[in-house]
């Protein structure tokens, strides 16, 4: 496996390649990264990963400065799973012009964009310049964030990429809490906490293929639900998977997504769910 750091070494590396599979991280990597990797490398070689933690997803007072960097465990688990590529740029490599064009996705500004201002806008334009970076056949994103992937594959169509995005499940701990970085920063008794979170969604999925419809109700119980067991929450929210507004009467497919603070941390899931 090789590792870069600069856009000529990338494309030196890339020349004449074209069924490139990318999965684009911020590094600190967990399971679910590595699923991403074996999920990605029967559909297309070389297997690049990207390593950047991206200034521009992170608002004012949020973890960019404490987000762990830990390039070399990184790399070791990216060549254990088969990777080919680790491109890891610097700031400037990235972002070489004191101002920096960003893009503006639809929907940014709700459900989690509605409490992190800005941030889609950052994440849409980092993947947008490392797509033009590694120029993939395919790429890549859990189901985890569900909001960012949908507004990704927005940006690929968008844009006429040819690229094709695959979606992969999002990838659990035994008590069902859904992998994340930032799971590291929970102490012992939130981390037995935290698993309230899917079991909630899960409930919420129950009632709703059972035939419940009053979806402001339901939100509103799993929101007092989390709220009195210590957290804070920024949204319990049933949408509609085509274009995450709230559902239409008539909507069959839909998502429940939820966002909230359990102590410092900031933990997001969601669980699909069909209306019979």
């Amino acid at each position: 496996m090789h590792l870069l750091h600069t856009l000529p070494e990338l494309r030196a590396a890339l020349a004449g390649q074209r069924e490139t599979a990318f999965v684009p991280t911020m590094g600190n990597l967990h399971a679910g990264h590595i699923a991403l990797v074996e999920q990605i490398k029967v559909l297309g070689r070389p297997v690049v990963a990207s390593i950047f933690v991206n200034p521009l997803q992170f608002g004012v007072g949020e973890d960019f400065q404490r987000y762990p960097r830990t390039l070399a465990a990184d790399c070791e688990q990216l060549d254990a799973a088969g990777c080919d590529l680790v491109f890891a740029p610097d700031g400037h490599e990235m972002y070489p012009e004191p101002q920096t064009f960003q893009v503006q996705p639809p929907i940014a500004s709700e459900l989690c964009g509605a409490f992190r201002p800005g941030h889609f806008s950052g994440v849409a334009t980092v993947v947008l310049k490392l797509f033009n970076m590694v120029q993939p056949a395919v790429a890549i994103f859990g189901k985890k964030d569900y909001q960012q992937l949908f507004i990704l594959k927005g940006l690929v169509r968008q844009f006429n990429l040819p690229i094709r995005v695959l979606e992969a499940e999002t990838t659990r701990a035994a008590d069902g809490l859904a992998l994340s970085s930032r799971n590291g920063y929970l102490s012992a008794a939130e981390r037995e906490e935290a698993p309230r979170l899917v079991r909630l969604l899960r409930e919420v999925a129950a009632r709703i293929a059972a035939g419940e419809r009053d979806y402001a109700g339901i939100e509103q119980v799993a929101s007092n639900d989390l709220a009195a067991h210590g957290w804070r929450v920024d949204y319990f929210s049933v949408r509609a998977q085509a274009n995450l507004l709230a559902p239409a009467p008539e909507t069959r497919d839909l998502v429940i997504l939820a966002a909230a603070r359990l102590g410092a941390t900031r933990l997001i899931d969601n669980i699909e769910v069909r209306v019979a």
